[in-house]
């Protein structure tokens, strides 16, 4: 008998599961709704909002179209998307996380003052990704993006720096960037007051955070632990890290198509865990697909 186990704090957090609420509630209305960019990291959740009519559309679309409504998802935009909303008469379904638009008006603020000092901003996040488009977009894209450590090497250490994170990146990648910052600091300049000259703003989201230690415990509870998340999701990523370095037999699926018979059939008990992107409906799926491998019953606590 295997024990089947879903991580109760796994699935949507606060600004993913409104974005999503917000669409769906559009979307009853009848009338067309377009996406700017998927609305979640998870192909499944995005497949499965297309079958309700929920049209994804990419910056570019955005100048073309006119009079329609269309979302902005949870990453939160630049202002540039706002002008060119407004300019074709395109009525904005905002979804922007709460978290979001709050770090976007701290590094506006934060840039000012950096600026005033000779300074410069840098971003620790995932260069491409929404959110950090749109972090940089409040600041003319003035910003480093950095998103490791061997990229610390470009920064000028001579002139202040004021530092930010993506909401959804690691804590301990955060530490590891602002220590290193630090040290790189005082060699360039030996006299330095860090207080003067570095202001580190950890601005990851504390339901993420929280999500770390929750899922370090977890992982070491089960025999097998498959973390189900979408491959384009940053946060995705580093949970599932977390799993892996403390449960070497952790396994990164999008689906329960995706679990290895192999995996379940010598195990004693199997947790299964998501991002903060995964829908709870699709950890289910894969619990009952675990369920069917190994003849043990699942039930939904």
């Amino acid at each position: 008998m295997v024990k089947i186990t879903i991580d109760k704090n796994s699935g949507y957090c606060f600004g993913v599961e409104y974005a999503i609420d917000m669409a769906e509630n559009e979307l009853e209305k009848g009338e067309t709704l377009y996406c700017l960019g998927d609305i979640v990291h998870n192909s499944m959740e995005v497949s499965r909002l297309a079958a309700k009519g929920l049209i994804v559309i990419e910056k570019d679309d955005l100048a073309n179209l006119h009079d329609c409504k269309v979302l902005i998802r949870a990453h939160g935009e630049p202002p540039e998307t706002y002008k060119t909303a407004l300019q074709n008469n395109i009525e904005l379904i905002d979804a922007s996380c709460p978290v979001v638009l709050k770090l976007q008006n701290r590094v506006k603020h934060e840039f000012d003052r950096v600026q005033a000092k000779g300074g410069h901003m840098v971003i620790y996040g995932q260069k491409g990704h929404a959110e950090v488009i749109g972090l940089n977009g409040q600041i003319n894209n003035q910003a480093t993006v950095i998103t490791s450590v061997e990229e610390l090497e470009a920064l000028d250490y001579s002139r202040p720096i004021s530092l930010f994170s993506q909401t959804t990146k690691s804590t301990q990648g955060f530490q590891k960037i602002r220590s290193t910052i630090e040290q790189k600091i005082l060699d360039a300049q030996t006299d330095a007051d860090l207080a003067e000259v570095f202001d580190a703003n950890d601005s990851i989201c504390r339901q993420v955070s929280n999500r770390e230690p929750q899922l370090s415990q977890f992982a070491t509870e089960y025999d097998v632990v498959l973390f189900v998340s979408g491959k384009k999701s940053s946060n995705g990523k580093a949970l599932y890290s977390v799993c892996k370095n403390l449960n070497n037999k952790s396994y990164f699926i999008e689906n329960e198509t995706e679990i290895e018979p192999d995996w379940i059939l010598s195990a004693q008990s199997v947790g299964i865990s998501g991002a903060t992107s995964t829908p709870m409906w699709l950890m289910e799926k894969v619990a009952h697909r675990v369920s069917e491998i190994s003849g043990s019953p699942f039930v939904k606590s």
